[in-house]
């Protein structure tokens, strides 16, 4: 059996059904390539000696293999199947006759509510790539969401700094002439050092904010909205 663990948004974010998922696993396995980790992965203390893997591992058919006649663990940052690498694991892993249980827990999907945005009212979500090439391509998500008055939730890859994040944002809204007033920024979101502003992209570029962060640019908000964001203005 493989077991696809969610580890929540903090050290003690996992579920009592994943702990005692782990108490029966021959092999623990952390996916440690999609998000820069809030904590350190020794504050976890799940009992069990972990071995991070790195996206080729994951991609591999490796788990698979030592899955079959075996409980095997895969544990991931936040929601299990966050990432498309993680449904590819699935639909592979049943593809060879493999059992699959997917363990849930919270995400930053989650999270974000803690903004006073509503959550029904966020449209595609965007990705900021630390790249050169295409490196506005994820506002063509934020002007979808705009034409129809939806919320644009802009995760950042892994190992980009605030700062250049933020260089990105602007350079990206101005190219491409999009509307954007007051930007929300998230960090480190259902721990105990968790940080949210709101402020416009000029007021932010002095801040030190530490990852995992993401923006999120509001559309039209609702009154109740506008004054749950006001905490963080």
């Amino acid at each position: 059996m493989l077991y696809i663990i969610g580890l929540g948004l903090n050290e003690k974010g996992i579920s009592k059904q994943g702990m005692l998922i782990l108490e029966k696993c021959h092999k623990v396995y952390l996916e440690g390539y999609t998000v820069d980790f809030p904590y350190k992965i020794d504050d976890l203390r799940l009992g069990k000696k972990i071995k991070i893997l790195e996206r080729g591992e994951v991609e591999s058919n490796q788990l698979i293999k030592e899955a079959k006649g075996r409980n095997i663990a895969l544990l991931v940052y936040g929601s299990p199947l966050f990432a498309t690498t993680h449904m590819s694991l699935v639909l592979d892993a049943k593809s060879q006759k493999i059992n699959v249980e997917v363990i849930y827990s919270s995400s930053v999907f989650d999270a974000v509510a803690e903004t006073g945005l509503q959550l029904y009212k966020f449209g595609k979500i965007a990705s900021m790539p630390d790249l050169e090439k295409g490196e506005s391509d994820f506002l063509k998500y934020v002007k979808e969401n705009q034409s129809i008055n939806a919320h644009s939730l802009i995760l950042i890859d892994i190992g980009m700094s605030f700062k250049k994040a933020v260089e990105k944002l602007e350079k990206a809204v101005e190219k491409d002439n999009v509307k954007v007033d007051k930007i929300v920024v998230c960090s480190k979101l259902g721990t105990e050092e968790s940080e949210i502003f709101y402020d416009k992209i000029e007021g932010l570029k002095e801040k030190e904010i530490s990852a995992p962060f993401c923006f999120i640019i509001p559309s039209e908000m609702h009154f109740l909205e506008k004054e749950g964001l006001r905490r963080f203005g």
